[in-house]
Parts: C-alpha cells; sequence; structure tokens
C-alpha cells in the first residue's frame, strides 16, 4: 500500500484589516501591508478583522477611546469606550471582541497582529481618553480579550517578532 504523505496544517494570524489595505479605519483610511503580511495572505494564513466593524461601527465613525482605563477595564466592566462627544459606544467593542474570541477559537489562532494604539487593537499602549493624543501604557478591548484567552498579541511594528513566533510555532507544535 502506497505511504499517504500528511500535509501539515498552515498556522492562521489574525490581522487587523486596516493593516491589509482595507479601508475599515476610524477615518475610513488605510495602513499599507508589509510584505510580511502580503506573504502569510499568500500562504493562506491570513485572518482578517476589523473588531470595530464587526461589532457594528460605521466606517468612517467618530474616534473613540477608553477615559480612565483600559481595554481589560472595559472587560471586565469597570470602564467605558467613549467618543469625543461623550457618546458610549462600549457594546460594539466588546462584541467585535467576542468575534475575535470566535476567530481566534474557529481557526485554532494562537498568533494576532493588530493596529497599534487603537482603542480595541492595541497591544503595548493606547490613548487616555482625553483626545489629546497622550499614549499611555495599557491594551485596547480585542487585545485583552485575545491575550487572555493565551493568543500573543504583536502590533504593526513587532512584524519580525510575529514572524519569528509563528516559525516557532510552525516548528514546534504538532500539525496533525
Amino acid at each position: 500500500m502506497p505511504r499517504v504523505e500528511q500535509v501539515p496544517r498552515v498556522h492562521k494570524v489574525l490581522v487587523s484589516r486596516c493593516l491589509l489595505g482595507h479601508r475599515v479605519r476610524y477615518d475610513g483610511g488605510v495602513q499599507p501591508a508589509e510584505d510580511i503580511l502580503a506573504r502569510w495572505a499568500a500562504e493562506g494564513r491570513v485572518v482578517p478583522v476589523c473588531p470595530e466593524v464587526e461589532g457594528g461601527l460605521p466606517t468612517p465613525r467618530p474616534r473613540a477611546e477608553i477615559p480612565g482605563g483600559q481595554g481589560a477595564d472595559v472587560l471586565d466592566g469597570s470602564a467605558r469606550v467613549r467618543t469625543r462627544d461623550g457618546d458610549d459606544v462600549t457594546a460594539p467593542y466588546l462584541e467585535g471582541a467576542r468575534l475575535c474570541l470566535d476567530l481566534a477559537a474557529r481557526h485554532g489562532i494562537r498568533i494576532a497582529v493588530m493596529k497599534a494604539r487603537s482603542p480595541s487593537c492595541g497591544n503595548h499602549e493606547t490613548y487616555d481618553g482625553t483626545f489629546t493624543a497622550t499614549r499611555v501604557t495599557g491594551e485596547g478591548v480585542a487585545a485583552a480579550a485575545l491575550r487572555r484567552a493565551g493568543v500573543r498579541v504583536f502590533n504593526e511594528d513587532e512584524l519580525d517578532a510575529a514572524q519569528a513566533a509563528l516559525a516557532e510555532l510552525d516548528t514546534t507544535s504538532d500539525h496533525t
């Protein structure tokens, strides 16, 4: 009987749609895709997501920040996501985070590349909620939810580190 070669499963990566050139940013703009992201897309690894749009917000939309807290605080119910005009947009942010978790579970995702400083996707910094472009250490709502679920979250400035983490995952995990 001939031997059947087993093809390894390709590990998927959750990627912010704005980093893939989709016009989903709050201002309707795009962020150019990097070579690494284009290669991952060609390899069938990319699962695109915009937590804010998937959560029900339009494009364009008012800028939003988390006054007095971070994404984990929003998940825990002790902070809200608000626009400059004070409108509470917490529910769509929570829904977007939930949908990111669903995608991660469905595709076995353990690595994400998300938009830096976003109130959804930021993984090291966000803005302080004063709408003065003041950065603070912290993470967005979807990034916090993903991290809590064991997904390693990188941003567009950390693509080399994300690529190294993916290569490690490819070589150390069971592909069956």
